[in-house]
């Protein structure tokens, strides 16, 4: 099953390629390269406007807000969310360490929970 999904999506891919290639002709008015696609000037303003706007805190603020998880054993396994379609791969951390590790992925931290 996994290998028709595969040859499929290669077949789209070459497809797709085969008419981004025939559309690039002189001819062709409507034709736009992937360069133009995402303008410079327009991301910059719009990040200059998000940045400007105190009142809404930051990905990296908000994640911070969130205590570190505390897990019994040494591996905390992350996806990101309950909810897989909301989540990210899985990532098995390493809990060793005195201080919280964090998810590459989220930002999630996790500590080791000491019973002593």
């Amino acid at each position: 099953m996994a290998t028709i999904r595969a040859k499929r999506g290669y077949s789209f891919a070459s497809n797709f390629l085969k008419a981004l290639k025939s559309s690039s002709s002189p001819s062709s008015t409507t034709f736009r390269p992937f360069s133009s696609v995402v303008n410079s000037e327009i991301t910059t303003s719009h990040t200059a406007k998000w940045m400007q706007d105190t009142t809404k805190k930051s990905p990296m603020e908000l994640i911070n807000e969130v205590p570190p998880i505390k897990v019994e054993g040494r591996t905390a396994a992350c996806e990101g969310d309950t909810n897989p379609a909301l989540g990210h791969p899985i990532e098995f951390i390493c809990l060793d360490k005195s201080e919280p590790a964090v998810c590459k992925y989220c930002g999630l931290r996790y500590v080791q929970d000491h019973h002593h």
